[in-house]
């Protein structure tokens, strides 16, 4: 098997979309020999902050000497980002090896997996290959419903800011959303909770004492930002004095605390994690697209924030970076978003709208975006295509300008790609 005929393979049942339980990533993982059973995790659930703060606390445990795999979604330039150890991607090789292990095991089954379910199956088994101390296991949807939840305890749980997105199946409340995802919390759980509304805390609170848990809220009293500009910021967190962070925004620092309280979990645990080690782990910390300097002159950020929280912090990073500064806004989204509350908090700071449409299937068209757009009194140009999007984007920002891309994880590495060529 090629790696193009393994991909060909894996993206051949994306039709299924996420179909929640776990019957069927439990049955595909028992022909494989449950290689989830020989590894240990700390598993993220979140609506926001999931892949910061696993980008975080995988740097700073490998920096701790561990080997530690790292599972995240949605990926940025090629599907290989998903599954890493110590920062490296599984290799061709690797990827055509284990999916042509669990092809004929999954296509076996009576009910076969989803894209995500078999995705998450290739990881475990790439993941018990590696040999890995820990895997921090990010969530794809929900908690107690997704496929990661097949794994037994984990050594720790962390649920991160919780906002309405995927309402459609999560439930149209915090409290309902808060509810599934605490379905990651397991019998005697360790858990670290981001601190936010009394109604949110107050569930994951009852599942904890539900299932023997102990849970620690994430201690944001004692971080106090001492400086920021666009190559990072400084902050202090308790003891730890004059932590850098290359991640931007302050929304980035509660995040940080959430790892900084994880770490103090794990070291009582018997982990071994030094003052230097989360020094410089968060200092190498890179996850690209959420709110990332790409170039100057002009200066071109891009920001995959798409529901209405990220928005929120997008407001507040154009405060706190951008103050001042008429944007050129490139962007596009997808049409079962929210994308009406994307706009209105943005629209005061733009000076021009340029539209394009992500590469997925449930995009909206930029020429139908533009429509819409017009109703904040800004130019719009809608353009065929991302390479022709950032070009004109560029064109109009000029080199004193401001150019920020935003509007969906979908567009962020045709961006990048399209800006590493200005």
């Amino acid at each position: 098997m090629t790696q193009t005929q393994a991909l060909e393979y894996i993206h051949s049942i994306c039709w299924k979309g996420s179909v929640p339980g776990l019957g069927r990533t439990e049955e595909l993982l028992e022909r494989m020999g449950n290689p989830q059973k020989k590894l240990n995790f700390i598993h993220i659930a979140g609506t926001n902050g999931k892949g910061s703060t696993a980008a975080m606390l995988s740097s700073v445990l490998s920096a701790s000497g561990y080997r530690v795999g790292l599972y995240t979604s949605p990926y940025i330039y090629r599907f290989h980002e998903r599954m890493q150890v110590n920062g490296a991607e599984i290799t061709d090789d690797q990827l055509c090896v284990i999916t042509e292990f669990i092809k004929p095991l999954a296509e076996s089954m009576e009910d076969s997996p989803t894209e995500f379910e078999l995705v998450t199956a290739i990881a475990m088994e790439y993941f018990r290959s590696q040999d890995c101390d820990i895997v921090i296991l990010e969530v794809g949807m929900g908690g107690e419903l997704d496929s990661t939840n097949v794994i037994d305890c984990p050594e720790l749980a962390i649920i991160t800011n919780i906002g309405l997105d995927h309402t459609e199946f999560l439930g149209d409340t915090l409290e309902k959303i808060a509810h599934a995802k605490a379905g990651i919390i397991k019998q005697g759980c360790d858990v670290v909770l981001y601190g936010q509304t009394s109604g949110v805390e107050a569930v994951i609170a009852q599942r904890c004492a539900e299932m023997g848990g102990t849970l620690s809220i994430a201690d944001t009293q004692g971080l106090i930002s001492v400086s920021h500009d666009l190559q990072g910021q400084v902050f202090h967190w308790g003891n730890l004095q004059s932590l850098h962070l290359p991640l931007l925004g302050v929304h980035q620092l509660h995040n940080a605390s959430v790892v900084l309280s994880a770490a103090e979990v794990l070291k009582k645990k018997g982990y071994t994690i030094t003052s230097q080690s989360i020094r410089d782990g968060l200092s190498t910390t890179s996850w690209p697209g959420r709110f990332e300097v790409l170039h100057h002159n002009p200066l071109f950020l891009v920001d995959g924030g798409h529901n209405p929280q990220c928005i929120e912090s997008l407001v507040e990073n154009i405060h706190s970076y951008l103050k001042d500064k008429k944007l050129t806004v490139l962007t596009g989204v997808l049409a079962d978003k929210d994308y009406e509350s994307m706009y209105v908090s943005i629209a005061p700071f733009v000076k021009e709208y340029v539209t394009v449409s992500p590469n997925s299937p449930r995009s909206m068209s930029a020429v139908d975006l533009a429509g819409y757009l017009q109703r904040f009194g800004a130019p719009v140009t809608p353009c065929k295509s991302i390479q022709e999007g950032v070009a004109l984007a560029v064109a109009q920002a000029g080199d004193d300008g401001v150019v920020l891309a935003y509007g969906s994880l979908y567009m962020v590495g045709d961006i990048r790609e399209a800006v590493s060529h200005l």
